[in-house]
């Protein structure tokens, strides 16, 4: 039977309708939320569950290519998974998008293999009024008493000082009990012990290692000095010379206490490194939540 012009016209009308209602009705994909793949990513990297984390950086950047914080986190955690395609990926795109955040995030690589490859030393180093001696502090006893870990970083905090006579000293940190903070309790003893009380700098507002770091390096630069020497504990040391680094602040010595020193000595295992990735990574001040 010869249909007509009239009928095939008619019919290819219909067809169209109906392809394109069932289109239009189809649900349209919904694009992923970029935020929320970010948040989970970095609660992921939180809580150990590296490979999650990075899955979710790829979704986000395959909806939102050019952004620079997602390729700089992917860059830091593929630098401590080892894969080295995608870290020169994420860095070569992180380049082109945000070349001081490129600059940045390679700043934070090359702190994180310095401090793995820093060793403990008990003993001070001989150092000028250009470098200042900056003492981390230690949880308080509920009384406001000095911990004997503490005590022991002052040791080391007191013999670098002697060692070098002409460096300004800070203690940092905060938590405070019974009404003294960390850095207080460590100016009084070190004051007790015989160092001029204007040479002791009080820094009494951080709550960790992250806000030592920071708020520390603001201060040595506000005294003149352009480096440091770090002290705290053998099982710190690492963490905190990366995150001195990436704040700013040329780290030229990196002094500890006897108390452990053995045991690390040898430069951690690849899971032993991930504290120094999240404290550089939030050091850096990538957003840990948006």
């Amino acid at each position: 039977m010869k249909i007509s012009r009239h009928w095939k016209t008619l019919i290819a009308t219909l067809f169209a309708a109906v392809t394109i209602t069932g289109i239009a009705s189809a649900p349209a994909q919904a694009a992923p939320d970029i935020d929320a793949l970010y948040n989970s990513a970095q609660r992921n990297f939180t809580d150990g569950n590296d490979a999650a984390g990075r899955a979710e950086l790829r979704e986000l950047l395959g909806a939102a290519p050019t952004d620079a914080e997602a390729l700089s986190l992917q860059a830091i955690w593929s630098h401590y998974a080892g894969d080295l395609l995608a870290l020169a990926d994420a860095m070569a795109r992180l380049s082109a998008v945000d070349p001081g955040l490129a600059q940045g995030t390679t700043n934070v690589l090359g702190a994180i293999t310095a401090a793995v490859g820093t060793l403990p030393n008990p003993l001070p180093a001989i150092v000028g009024p250009q470098t200042g001696i900056v003492a981390l502090g230690y949880g308080l006893l509920p009384d406001g008493a000095l911990r004997p870990e503490l005590v022991n970083r002052l040791i080391a905090t007191w013999l670098q000082a002697v060692a070098s006579p002409f460096s300004p000293v800070i203690v940092t940190g905060g938590n405070p009990q019974n009404g003294i903070t960390e850095a207080d309790a460590m100016r009084n003893w070190l004051v007790g012990k015989g160092l001029p009380a204007d040479r002791v700098h009080v820094e009494r507002r951080a709550g960790s290692t992250v806000q030592n770091a920071l708020f520390s390096t603001t201060m040595l630069r506000d005294l003149g000095a352009s480096s440091a020497v770090v002290v705290t504990s053998p099982n710190h040391i690492r963490r905190a010379v990366a995150d001195f680094i990436v704040a700013g602040t040329r780290v030229v010595g990196a002094t500890t206490s006897l108390e452990q020193l053995v045991s690390q000595l040898p430069p951690p295992a690849r899971q032993g490194q991930r504290g120094i990735y999240l404290d550089a990574t939030r050091t850096f001040q990538l957003a840990t939540a948006r």
